[in-house]
């Protein structure tokens, strides 16, 4: 079992993650002001030390703690840390806010000094109400203002340090974060020329804060973060997360029973953390573990299983391979390994760049050069509506701006970046990718870089993808079957209708045709996912709906047979219906289907055929 420590935004995000898995878990924080909502969880209120912690382990099987607190409840934090307990800790991300002029402090403390060293006219303390006491030696002898939440509790607080009420300002509303605009309102309106706040994160509002005093060219005190992790010594099992990917990762290394099935990295991911590998390697700094930038910001840690770095008479290169891990999703690339080459761009006798390579394709201009190549096992594009150039590399857009993000931060040099897979070429026999246009090998894809268990999702892109093919070749009208022989069906009665296969995902596929602009839908269905679309189940899968066989009774029943209960009784296959029931009944098994499709493809023509199975 687990035990959150929460009561921030992060803590929320904790349990959201937590109640994914199914299981019973806790939920701590100090007092009951956060509102949220527990399925699984259990609410626990008030503050505990290191001995209530380990007691409230031992009595309830916790074995792992999850630290959401802020990042300043340093009680909380040492009280977690001599507990002993195997600890998750979630970070906030890190904000980047460039050459700004700021004094930074230590804690607060150095705080005192670095004001008194310099004191502004009037300074806004937005460090909340618990720094009070710890500023105490600047605002008795200075102008000082704080803002408090807007709660009993915390004036009370207040008024008991000896801080002048008159001094006091309030938040807007405890629940909602100002705006940029909303703090230089404050600032502007208290006539400070300076203000003091924590470095709490995005989540804490931190950059508003930041931005709002630049602007207004105010002097700006930031309190760093405590060193979190100077805590633990030996302590405890550490591990330092900043998002819910990672979160999640980190519960199924240390308690790989909680979740029933196990996450995994992208082909995308995991390219671009041999990429940047090879990078490292090739500017002399080899690693075997890299810390990657997910598309939403947060960042994991990838290990890498090899490198080398070597020269080929003309240029130097680098190369590192990195392992794609093993997901309970049904991904034909798990344990597959991909490796990246990366050199300098190769110049011609007047400097100019040599775009001989074979596959080149240049990042859009803007941007310093990058050029993919395709390297063994990875797919070539023949066909348009991929988001790639066609004769190039079948690495799509988002690990390709990873790739570039990463390869960014380390070096401005024009670089060739060539990606291979092992086995690929093999391993693309057991995908859709000939249906796209993908030849001689996968594709590195993924948008989010995160593979969830047994992906429907990834299936359900992968319509998305054939879809755009189509459109980008000019077609108007789409066959969607559930499988090859709906499709062979299809093609029957109209050759030249290019069909896709949905699996069991009538209502994404159709929602995506939909909004991809198609004006007309063919859809082939045999009859067993025909019974479940007819009675509004757009997923047909046999592990989420059977056959509902009093359904099919009152649907027989609507069209005059008497005698359904008695005819349908020793059926257990919808193929059987064929030689059961009249015309009609299929006539109205077709309306209904009709009729569910159109709440996702509400305009256009859409034709639905019945195939027997």
């Amino acid at each position: 079992m687990i035990l959150i420590f929460g009561g921030t935004t992060e803590g929320r995000m904790a349990v959201d993650v937590c109640e994914q898995a199914g299981q019973p878990f806790y939920y701590s924080t100090r007092s009951s002001g956060q509102q949220i909502v527990l399925h699984h969880g259990q609410r626990l209120v008030g503050t505990m030390t290191a001995d209530d912690i380990r007691h409230f382990c031992q009595k309830n099987a916790i074995r792992l703690l999850i630290d959401a607190s802020h990042p300043f409840a340093e009680g909380l934090h040492q009280a977690i840390a001599a507990s002993g307990m195997p600890v998750i800790r979630v970070e906030r991300l890190p904000l980047t806010i460039g050459h700004s002029p700021l004094t930074i402090c230590h804690d607060f403390d150095d705080a005192v000094v670095k004001l008194n060293e310099n004191p502004p006219q009037r300074l806004l303390a937005l460090t909340g109400v618990n720094t009070i006491a710890k500023l105490k030696a600047y605002w008795q002898q200075h102008d000082t203002i704080f803002r408090i939440l807007p709660r009993p509790e915390s004036l009370q607080q207040a008024l008991a340090q000896g801080f002048p009420e008159q001094q006091l300002v309030y938040y807007n509303s405890e629940d909602t974060l100002p705006t940029v605009e909303q703090e230089k309102e404050l600032m502007q309106r208290t006539g400070c020329d300076a203000i003091i706040t924590k470095e709490s994160g995005d989540s804490g509002g931190f950059k508003a804060k930041v931005e709002a005093a630049l602007s207004l060219g105010l002097q700006l005190y930031v309190v760093a973060a405590p060193n979190y992790r100077a805590l633990f010594d030996n302590r405890a099992v550490l591990r330092t997360v900043n998002g819910r990917h990672g979160l999640r990762r980190a519960i199924e290394e240390l308690l790989p029973s909680y979740f029933p099935l196990r996450t995994g990295l992208t082909t995308g991911a995991i390219a671009t953390a041999a990429v940047k590998a090879a990078t490292l390697a090739l500017l002399g700094e080899p690693t075997d573990e890299v810390e990657l930038h997910l598309p939403d910001g947060e960042t994991i840690h990838v290990p890498i299983d090899h490198q080398e770095v070597g020269s080929d008479g003309v240029r130097p290169f680098a190369v590192a391979t990195a392992t794609k891990d093993f997901s309970d999703d049904p991904d034909v690339t798990r344990g597959c390994h991909i490796t990246a080459k990366v050199a300098p761009i190769s110049t011609l006798e007047d400097g100019a760049i040599d775009t001989s390579a074979n596959n080149a394709i240049e990042v859009p201009s803007g941007t310093s050069s990058l050029r993919f190549l395709q390297g063994s096992g990875v797919g070539r594009v023949t066909l348009p509506g991929l988001g790639i150039p066609v004769g190039g590399p079948a690495i799509n857009p988002v690990p390709r701006q990873m790739m570039e993000a990463e390869v960014r931060a380390l070096t401005d040099a024009p670089l060739d970046i060539t990606i291979s897979v092992e086995g690929g070429r093999e391993l693309a026999e057991r995908t859709f990718n000939s249906r796209v246009g993908v030849v001689d090998g996968i594709s590195i894809i993924g948008t989010s870089g995160i593979v969830s268990p047994l992906s429907n999702e990834a299936f359900i892109r992968s319509i998305g993808r054939e879809l755009q093919v189509a459109r980008a070749m000019g077609c108007n009208a789409i066959g969607l079957a559930s499988g090859k022989r709906g499709e062979t069906a299809l093609l029957e009665r109209e050759p030249t209708l290019r069909v896709i296969h949905y699996g069991n995902f009538v209502g994404d596929s159709l929602r995506q045709a939909h909004e991809q602009g198609f004006t007309r839908v063919v859809l082939g269905i045999m009859i067993g996912k025909a019974v479940k679309l007819a009675e509004g189940h757009l997923d047909t899968h046999s592990h989420k709906v059977l056959m509902n066989k009093a359904f099919l009774i009152d649907v027989a029943h609507q069209v005059g047979v008497a005698d359904a209960e008695e005819l349908l009784a020793p059926v257990t296959m919808a193929r059987e219906l064929w030689t059961l029931l009249p015309p009609a009944f299929f006539a109205r098994l077709h309306d209904l289907c009709i009729q569910h499709c159109r709440t996702v493809f509400p305009t256009g023509t859409l034709e639905i055929n019945i195939l027997e199975q």
